[in-house]
Formats: structure tokens, sequence, C-alpha cells
């Protein structure tokens, strides 16, 4: 399993911009292609060339696993087809007034931890699209925990300040070890500089070797050279 530096329009938060399952990368069409093959190729998955909600920030407002993905209410009827076209995942359109799934819900194919202010017909919803028992949770005392940690088969990579009962919920629904670090220099919000499945991960740019070495160790994968 391989680690790789890697940007997004020349930025370090390539989580906000995209997103990952063991299946395929969403990545908006104006990432150039070169760097398209590039996901397919370290990640193993095929990539979905579309926005959502004709917005950039993918990683932000969709949430996903090798099972299904869940979308914001604003999604277009063509960024559906799109993601059908290329893999069988449920696809959920949310009829909410909330958008941002990816910051609210922390998946993998074992288990999802949601946002505690979101909906029980919400959470619902979103354990049927993903095929897993979601329970809600924070994150350093804080309710977004899409964003403050990245979960693959493998392994969660979490914010420095995750507490003890925290860590065990993680742990409990997840199914995989827990570890704290950070990502580009010291960034706790970890998703939004890390994408990774069971094949491999991907960092922003300004991460530094000591974070590669904990996102290595999280994630079980290694750092390699392009």
């Amino acid at each position: 399993m391989a680690l790789y530096l890697f940007d997004v329009f020349g930025n370090a938060s390539i989580g906000v911009y995209a997103l990952v399952n063991d299946q395929i990368a969403v990545i908006p069409p104006q990432v150039p292609e070169s760097k398209r093959q590039k996901v397919e190729e370290w990640l193993k998955v095929k990539v979905v060339a579309t926005t959502v909600g004709k917005s950039l920030v993918t990683g932000a407002l969709a949430c996903s696993n090798s099972s299904g993905i869940i979308l914001p209410p604003f999604a277009q009827e063509d960024e559906i087809e799109a993601i059908k076209c290329v893999s069988d995942l449920n696809v959920t359109v949310m009829d909410t007034k909330r958008t941002a799934y990816g910051n609210m819900v922390l998946s993998n194919d074992k288990g999802a931890v949601a946002d505690p202010r979101l909906e029980q017909g919400t959470l619902n919803k979103i354990a049927d699209t993903l095929g897993v028992e979601v329970v809600t949770g924070e994150i350093a005392g804080l309710p977004y925990v899409g964003s403050l940690a990245a979960a693959t088969n493998k392994g969660v990579l979490a914010h420095p300040l995750l507490k003890d009962g925290e860590r065990k919920v993680l742990e409990d629904v997840l199914k995989v070890p827990v570890d704290v670090g950070t990502v580009n220099c010291g960034v706790p919000y970890v998703s939004t500089g890390l994408l990774g499945n069971s094949y491999g991960a991907m960092v922003g740019l300004l991460t530094t070797g000591p974070e590669m070495f904990i996102i290595g160790q999280a994630l079980d994968v290694v750092k390699e050279d392009e």
C-alpha cells in the first residue's frame, strides 16, 4: 500500500475537492486528466469526473463507502448518472436543509459515525445507503466528524485532541485501529488533506515527513515517490 503527495488546483486541501472509496473516486472534471489517471493508478479505482451540485467541493458535500454515496439535495441528474455509469453504488440524494455530508459523516465499509445534530430519519437513510450501522459521535468535542478524521478499511486518522471515549466509539463502530495526527503542516481537520482507501492514500503537498510517517502507520500505507 502506497502513500503519495498530491494537490488539486494547486491546493493542498485535496479532501475538500474529492472523495474516494474502494470502487471509485469522484473528482471535479476541471482537474487535468493526467492527475485523474494518477488517482486511478495509485488508489486502484475508477474516476468519476463530475461536480456535485455544480460545485467543486465534492469531498465536503458528499460521503461514501464501497456500497453507497450520499449526495446533497441540490445534486444534479447528470452528476448522479455519471456515478451510476461507472459503479453499482447505492446513490441517495438527501432532501434536508443540510448539505455538507462529507463534513458530517465518517464512514468505511464496516460502519459510520455521524454528526449528532442529524435527525434520526437522516441517519436511517445514511445507514440504508451505505449498508452499515450508523452511530452519532464527536471528535475532539466537535460534531463535524467527517472533516475531523479520515477512515479506510484499514484504519482511522483523527484530530489530535481526540478523547478516549470518542476513540472507543470510532473503534467500535468502524472496527479498525484509530490513531491521531495532522496533515498539511499541522492542520487538524484531517480529511481536508487526505484521501485514502484499502489500496493506498494521498496527502496534500504541504504534509510533512513526520506527518506522513504517522499517516502511514494509521492507514497501513508506505510513502512512495511518483
